[in-house]
């Protein structure tokens, strides 16, 4: 499935988050905006790098209004070791059948040394207040995601 386009109206979604609560899109009308991130799997080098950087600049995205949810295939228990595990202030949700993951464009053929396989491709999604894609990032450096988001989010702002 082919990525949403940037002024469609972000695909709907209820998942289980990291505690087995239930959190849906819907849940954060009236913040300024989501910022939905899709990684390929919890506990891994570059997902871990990745979190932290955010977790790391959580303050600043809520002080700018934004909400932070990361979704990935592994199930619920996994992600709560990995969120406890890295104090994680923000929800990780659980998509194991990955139908989320698809309606987003995300799920697709990877190839990893040499193995093609199917899979989360890492990309980030900022949803406005009206639900619409305001930016998609899908080539970034895992190590450095925070402050390219940090970047476009300016960038968004000063629009």
């Amino acid at each position: 499935m082919a990525l949403p386009k940037v002024g469609n109206l972000a695909p709907a979604f209820s998942l289980a988050d990291q505690d087995g609560n239930t959190v849906s899109l819907k849940d954060f009308k009236g913040k300024k905006g989501v910022v939905l991130y899709f990684y390929p799997r919890a506990s891994t080098p570059g997902c871990t790098m990745q979190a932290c950087g955010l977790r790391d600049v959580y303050g600043e995205l809520d002080t700018l209004g934004y909400q932070v949810l990361g979704i990935s295939f592994d199930p619920v228990n996994k992600i709560k070791k990995f969120h406890d595990k890295y104090e994680l202030n923000f929800p990780l949700l659980s998509d194991e059948d990955h139908a989320i993951i698809d309606k987003y464009g995300c799920w697709q053929l990877k190839k990893f040394m040499g193995k093609e396989n199917m899979g989360t491709v890492r990309t980030t999604f900022i949803i406005g207040q009206d639900g619409r894609l305001l930016k998609i990032m899908d080539k970034f450096k895992t190590k450095s995601h925070h402050e390219t988001l940090m970047v476009v989010l300016d960038e968004l702002s000063n629009a």
